[in-house]
């Protein structure tokens, strides 16, 4: 597969489109649920998972910025194309579950501008937005790398760093005024907040209060909130010099990625106390009580606009990431050809199709469950327990190459050499291992009803899309190779 040069992927730019794939301030109110908690939530993430995945997505990545195919062609590297194809197939299919949430985030924002924030919880308002938003989005990704590039770019700083530094300075004048500081002042029914009772009072509570491991199911959430630095690996061959920039662009988003998150959930648990917080519309609320408390109401429906921008972008920076990648497979016989027909823009336009019918289906969830936030977070759930296998394919890997191509020139390797690479990998895997898990149990602090329906919806989601990729691969046909679609991407070239 040829690289085009004609729009080159600069470090800011791709360092802004992996900080857009991870960060969406959608994922704030989950951590500010944790209330102090979340401390404890965000350290795990950021070292057994987050530091982790960016060291060694940067020595993939530099080391096969050559060849592009992203987690497929690392993955295949160390094990064969089969598994290279499972794991960019569940890179790809988590994507495509994932879409639906962070939409459903951005209908909450919507609902905020047009002044009805009863809509934000209204099934079939969400189901719609999602269906037309993730189209449009489409729309725009068929443009081009360069356009991708430049609308995730603008969605992420004005749809999510500036609505995260706004919570954060509001959040200071907030108590620098003497306002109550919400997570300091549990009510005794916080779920994961109250420590206990003493003298009639409750107390925060500064550690996760562990009786099971549904008491920990928001981990798995958490942990998928700082995925997805490794996704625009496959645009790395895009970069003058990927091997030089890559490893720096994954520095700056990371960097990026600890202090939204942080600073931006430590403000919403600070202005809204648990029981105001759910999922998709907790950060619409914090805005809306302090510029209410501020008499500045007007500001509401202007920064959910860029909230609701910036859901959008992050959507756009991953339409076009997982769905390259699959389109490797599809030029290497894994996949049928005429998933590999490309537009004029070199745009993979058979499987965005595909994605889109499969998100378009996805998206009816909110017709059908009567709670908003359990749709949400049961599609997360599927989505986390898909991608976190894909990560341990990824960890495999890297350690793996380390003795099938010990040669290989790598432009930035994970620091101390063999130890190092089985401790960094080492603890990223178990990480996910765990998280993985923990995935499967339902939350204590949502009311998911029947909690083996809800086992049983997640972990059939999971066996049925971690399944597919073997499936095809059993039932692939010799033809796929023989006729396939290097063929039908020279046509589309043309």
């Amino acid at each position: 597969m040829t690289v085009s040069k004609k729009s080159v992927v600069s470090t800011f730019s791709m360092a802004m489109m992996t900080a857009a794939a991870v960060v969406s301030l959608r994922g704030l109110p989950m951590m500010a649920k944790e209330q102090l908690t979340l401390f404890g939530y965000v350290a795990f993430a950021t070292f057994i998972f987050l530091i982790p995945a960016a060291l060694v997505s940067a020595e993939l990545g530099g080391a096969f910025s050559d060849k592009g195919g992203g987690v497929y062609t690392w993955v295949k590297e160390a094990f064969g194309s089969r598994w290279g194809f499972v794991a960019i197939w569940l890179q790809w299919i988590q994507n495509v579950v994932w879409y639906p949430t962070v939409l459903a985030f951005s209908a909450a924002a919507i609902a905020y501008v047009v002044g009805k924030p009863a809509l934000a919880n209204n099934g079939p308002f969400v189901g719609v937005f999602c269906i037309v938003a993730y189209w449009a989005a489409t729309l725009i990704t068929l443009r081009g790398v360069g356009a991708i590039a430049r609308a995730t770019s603008w969605a992420f700083l004005a749809g999510t760093v500036l609505p995260g530094v706004i919570i954060m300075i509001l959040a200071v004048i907030w108590i620098a005024q003497g306002n109550p500081i919400a997570m300091l002042h549990p009510a005794a029914t916080d779920s994961v907040a109250v420590m206990s009772m003493a003298g009639g009072h409750a107390h925060p509570r500064y550690f996760p209060n562990i009786t099971g491991l549904g008491d920990i199911a928001f981990l798995a959430g958490i942990i998928l909130l700082f995925a997805g630095v490794e996704v625009h690996a496959v645009h790395a061959n895009e970069m003058a010099e990927p091997r030089r920039q890559f490893p720096v662009a994954m520095l700056i988003a990371s960097v990026a990625v600890i202090l939204l998150f942080t600073l931006g959930s430590f403000a919403v648990a600070t202005v809204l106390p648990d029981q105001q917080i759910n999922l998709q519309e907790g950060l619409m609320k914090a805005f809306q009580q302090i510029f209410t408390r501020f008499g500045i109401d007007w500001a509401t429906p202007v920064v959910c606009l860029l909230l609701a921008f910036g859901g959008i972008g992050g959507v756009m920076s991953w339409i076009s990431g997982p769905s390259r990648g699959l389109l490797w497979t599809a030029q290497e016989g894994e996949i049928p050809p005429f998933l590999a027909k490309v537009n004029k823009n070199g745009v993979q336009i058979s499987i965005l199709i595909v994605q889109g019918v499969i998100v378009t289906v996805l998206a009816l969830a909110y017709f059908v469950m009567a709670d908003v936030s359990v749709a949400f977070f049961l599609l997360s759930a599927v989505t986390i327990t898909l991608y976190l296998i894909m990560y341990m394919l990824m960890y495999a890997a890297a350690i793996r190459l380390r003795y099938s191509q010990p040669d290989l020139k790598r432009s930035y390797r994970v620091p101390g050499g063999m130890v190092g690479i089985w401790c960094i990998a080492g603890v990223g895997f178990a990480g996910v291992a765990f998280s993985f898990l923990v995935g499967f149990f339902p939350p204590t602090q949502l009311p998911v009803g029947s909690p083996a329906l809800y086992v049983g919806l997640v972990v059939g989601g999971t066996v049925v899309f971690t399944g597919l990729p073997l499936l095809i691969g059993t039932l692939k046909r010799s033809s796929w190779r023989a006729a396939g679609a290097p063929a039908i991407v020279a046509a589309n070239a043309d």
